[in-house]
């Protein structure tokens, strides 16, 4: 965790000039006061500023709340938040009236708001935390199409013989169709093209 020493006139200043240093707000730090302010001869010499240490606390769950309670009120979308820390990873489920829109074409917006909550999540961090973000249980799913297109794909390329490349896929759904062929006896997979516009291709296996 980050900490800084910062001093002052007095103990609240010597906070203030930690938190501006930090850029963070007093709920977001611990405070240990290291030094209280005194005057020396004649309220002149010897003077002793105050000094305090404030360290970030770290609250990952807080980070990312926030974030998406701006990012929802800037899209003017009702949405209630529930987190839970697990580990190295923070689920977030949503919930609310309009989560078609959050969810967007085969996932899409999901994706893009579950990307930005990790970059804010993990900003200045030096343990890395998986977020992961799901609404209307469209994560298992979109799990459940993705294993039976693969499958059916399969079937396809063993019986036309030829190589099938399937649409642009994240990481993760690329992952997912990796894995359902991995153990099948007639076909491999493998991954072709540049992000975003990353491919998987199932071909017959050699």
């Amino acid at each position: 965790m980050k900490s800084i020493e910062s001093t002052g006139k007095t103990i609240e200043a010597a906070i203030q000039q930690g938190l501006d240093q930090l850029e963070k707000s007093r709920e977001q730090v611990d405070v240990k006061i290291i030094e209280i302010p005194s005057k020396g001869f004649l309220g002149l010499i010897g003077t002793k500023l105050a000094k305090v240490r404030l360290t970030v606390v770290d609250r990952p769950e807080d980070d990312v709340r926030t974030f998406l309670q701006d990012l929802f009120k800037g899209m003017d979308i009702e949405v209630q938040i529930d987190i839970e820390a697990k580990g190295d990873t923070l689920n977030i489920h949503l919930e609310g009236p309009n989560m078609g829109v959050i969810i967007g074409r085969r996932g899409q917006t999901l994706d893009s708001v579950q990307y930005l909550a990790s970059l804010v999540v993990n900003k200045n961090r030096e343990d890395y935390l998986k977020v992961f973000i799901d609404t209307e249980d469209y994560r298992r799913k979109r799990e459940e199409t993705l294993i039976k297109l693969a499958n059916k794909m399969a079937r396809k390329v063993k019986k036309v013989g030829r190589t099938i490349t399937l649409e642009p896929m994240n990481p993760y759904e690329r992952r997912i169709i990796h894995s359902t062929l991995q153990g099948n006896p007639f076909v491999q997979t493998y991954s072709e093209g540049e992000e975003p516009y990353r491919k998987v291709a199932i071909t017959i296996k050699k």
